[in-house]
């Protein structure tokens, strides 16, 4: 469960902040999974008028406002009003730290049904215990189609010993075995449950029919706010769904940009990038290509272009915990609600480079009425 501040610095109107938020809400509660996530993202950009070059080679998409989706990635572009010279784009990611369900997760153990978990990323295992959880992914069919599902209600639960069988837990601290004490309860009785028959029933097909399933556990508690203010978004996954959603309602609402510009939602970040879809993969260059020839560009056009270009990459900053605040750098501590926070790393952790880093900043803001204040993190 992750907090965010719901004030907005460049949008003092507080019904337009709190649609914007409504907004946010929506999206965090129809994505458990990478994939939910992408299908949410494509939906609105048709509605926006952009064209789905996913399964097509016409350049007509990529002559103006397009889209193409790769597992759980997405790649958004809309063209400026003069021929391509740059790309301004925003990178986010769509996944988040979570509990994969494994491949042959059925187990029976003394009258417990439960699931078998792998763990994906880096997830804080104990805020997993002790709460409703659901189940959502999606199913390959041998047909080729891939159907998504989730459960719309909470059918599973990892459950936390008792305190009278484990007395010296509080001062001791919880200890979990990733192998032994993450199974997620899902039925009771002796007779054992078997999972993929359970996904064939969500997406009304054969058990035969499936090649593969990709399912994760996901929180069932839906985005909420928290506060006697109101002033605090509580949701799983708002690392990174918010900066996924902050950037497609931004190319969205860029309806006559003078520079092309471009959204790159990748999945994977979470484990390194590096799979084909990942940052690290060709995803994103290899559809900048396709752009730029749509658009008449030659090879070394593009490569100039690619070179005047800038890139964003809009993520979740840690704010001070107000219960550990030695936890941070004590000049480098953003403070909530005191702005953007631009990340920094002299061993290259992270994208920004102090110069083109600020210039970057700049660059996205030069249009606000409102100044923004910066903290560096």
């Amino acid at each position: 469960m992750y907090f965010f501040r719901t004030r907005n610095f460049a949008v003092e109107n507080s019904a337009v902040t709190t649609d914007l938020i409504s907004q946010v809400r929506n999206q965090l509660d129809a994505s458990p999974t990478p994939r939910h996530l992408v299908e949410f993202a494509a939906k609105q950009l048709s509605a926006a008028g952009f064209t789905d070059c996913t399964d097509t080679n016409s350049p007509e998409g990529y002559l103006s406002s397009g889209f193409i989706k790769r597992s759980g990635s997405i790649i958004a572009w809309r063209l400026g009003s003069e021929k391509i010279e740059k790309f301004r784009i925003i990178g986010a990611h769509t996944d988040s730290p979570c509990l994969k369900i494994k491949p042959h997760p059925n187990e029976s153990r003394f009258g417990w049904q439960t699931l078998q978990v792998e763990i994906y990323g880096s997830p804080l295992l104990n805020s997993w215990l002790d709460r409703d959880l659901g189940v959502a992914g999606h199913a390959v069919l041998r047909d080729g189609s891939v159907k998504l599902f989730c459960t719309a209600t909470p059918i599973a639960r990892i459950s936390q010993l008792a305190i009278h069988l484990d007395r010296e837990l509080n001062e001791r601290g919880l200890i979990l075995d990733k192998q032994l004490h993450l199974s997620a309860a899902w039925a009771t009785g002796e007779k054992s449950l078997d999972f993929l028959q359970w996904v064939a029933s969500q997406i009304d097909v054969k058990p035969e029919q499936i090649i593969t399933v990709d399912a994760q556990l996901f929180d069932s508690v839906p985005a909420q706010l928290l506060g006697i203010d109101q002033s605090l978004l509580a949701s799983g996954r708002l690392d990174n769904q918010a900066s996924c959603w902050a950037a497609i309602s931004a190319l969205i609402n860029a309806t006559n940009p003078k520079h092309a510009c471009v959204v790159a939602l990748f999945d994977h970040e979470e484990v390194g990038s590096t799979s084909a879809v990942g940052a690290a993969g060709p995803l994103l260059e290899h559809t900048l290509e396709r752009v730029a020839g749509a658009g008449g560009l030659s090879r070394i056009d593009y490569l100039q272009a690619l070179s005047q270009s800038s890139c964003v990459s809009a993520d979740n900053s840690h704010a001070v915990h107000h219960n550990y605040p030695e936890r941070h750098d004590h000049a480098h501590a953003p403070i909530v609600n005191q702005g953007p926070a631009l990340k920094l790393n002299s061993n290259q952790r992270y994208a920004t480079r102090l110069g083109e880093g600020l210039d970057a900043f700049a660059m996205t803001h030069e249009n606000l009425d409102t100044q923004l204040p910066l903290e560096f993190d």
